[in-house]
């Protein structure tokens, strides 16, 4: 197993030392290594002569398509490469049958890229768009369970809410849904790379997840997940290289109607991005060295540290069942609604989403960034 100590990891990253960076649900810092890659595609574009066709054009998105598949827990012919999640979000809507006497459900505060699409397929379909809100003391998984019935027909969740950090449980949602023959759309931005993610158990119809937070990549590239059954549906755009025999460049006006197999048909135009791919696929392939069984444990600890750090000055979690990696901590009536720009001032990179402060570390996270953390904070609040 990888070492997964901070001491070890942190030196991976160009993180200075009088700055806590915990701000990975943000954007996650690219490892130095996927950076160097970026930097050696750049270079080489200035040589377009020596771009290799099979190589930069096919055989890398084929890898980083590969390295995505580990993360959902599937094989390469299912992920198609998309340049941001409302991408993959906008591609479900479209093969997903709605009428008017069904329902949408989405989640209270739910991150905006996966609310419009819904409420323009509601508004088409003449289907009702429903929002699922959770009571103080009760877990999202149970507020999405009371809310299924026999008049839904899609659910379109995240697997960590972006705001409070709680979890919805996908195994029990996802068998509740089909209990209904309802579908399931996830947006996984806020989860995917930091736990297994059991795609035999949840099943879902589509998966997405922008690549530039947690998975720790470039920004305009991400991942979809297309079920099987779904494969012979709809593409947003007819790109050419999706389609069967694109790697023979001398043939391409003899235009073909079969596509290349799987989900490849649903790839973004330009997928090849030379400078995007390559920090993508090297960030993945580390990630997945790493090992995601290993990194959710880390990663809770993590989090655990910080809590107790500051449970002196009264900041606390009152998320139920909370993500491993995920830390929203209540901020008490007087702390300033410019909270986290004090705290950048003092070298701490911290999102505040209303009244909470949002702490989203990751392995690079070491003692010394704990404690400025908390010094800052009672620095502030004090």
């Amino acid at each position: 197993m990888p070492r997964m100590n901070a001491e070890h990891i942190r030196p991976l990253f160009d993180l200075p030392r009088d700055l806590a960076y915990l701000n990975c649900a943000y954007m996650g810092p690219m490892p130095k290594s996927a950076a160097a890659a970026g930097q050696a595609a750049y270079d080489q574009r200035q040589r377009p002569w020596q771009l290799g066709v099979q190589d930069a054009f096919f055989d890398q998105p084929e890898a980083l398509r590969a390295e995505a598949a580990k993360l959902f827990g599937t094989e390469s012919d299912n992920i198609a490469l998309v340049p941001a999640a409302s991408y993959g979000l906008a591609t479900a809507a479209r093969n997903l049958d709605l009428s008017a006497d069904q329902e949408i459900l989405i989640l209270a505060e739910q991150f905006p890229s996966n609310v419009y699409v819904w409420r323009e397929a509601a508004a088409r379909s003449g289907a009702k768009l429903t929002t699922v809100a959770r009571s103080a003391n009760q877990s999202w998984t149970d507020a999405v369970l009371q809310a299924i019935g026999p008049k839904t027909a899609i659910a379109a969740l995240p697997e960590v809410h972006w705001a409070d950090g709680g979890v919805v449980d996908l195994v029990s949602v996802a068998d509740g849904l089909r209990a209904q023959g309802a579908r399931l759309v996830l947006d996984l931005t806020q989860s995917l790379g930091t736990a297994p993610f059991d795609i035999s158990a949840i099943r879902p119809d589509f998966a997405v997840s922008a690549g530039y937070k947690w998975l720790l990549g470039p920004y305009t590239l991400g991942y979809l997940y297309v079920a099987p059954e779904h494969q012979n549906g709809q593409s947003l755009e007819e790109s050419w290289i999706v389609r069967d025999g694109a790697e023979d460049f001398a043939r391409l006006v003899e235009y073909a109607d079969r596509y290349a197999a799987g989900a490849r048909k649903f790839d973004m135009g330009e997928r090849s991005g030379f400078q995007l791919v390559a920090p993508a696929l090297t960030a993945l392939e580390w990630l997945n060295g790493i090992g995601l069984e290993n990194l959710a444990p880390a990663l809770r600890d993590r989090t655990r540290a910080i809590e107790t750090a500051v449970r002196p000055l009264n900041l606390y979690c009152d998320t139920p069942d909370r993500a491993a990696h995920y830390l929203c901590l209540v901020l008490p009536d007087t702390a300033p609604s410019d909270l986290a720009a004090r705290l950048a001032k003092r070298g701490v990179s911290v999102s505040q989403r209303g009244d909470r402060l949002r702490v989203t570390p990751h392995l690079y996270t070491d003692d010394v960034d704990i404690d400025r953390f908390a010094n800052a904070v009672r620095a502030e609040l004090t």
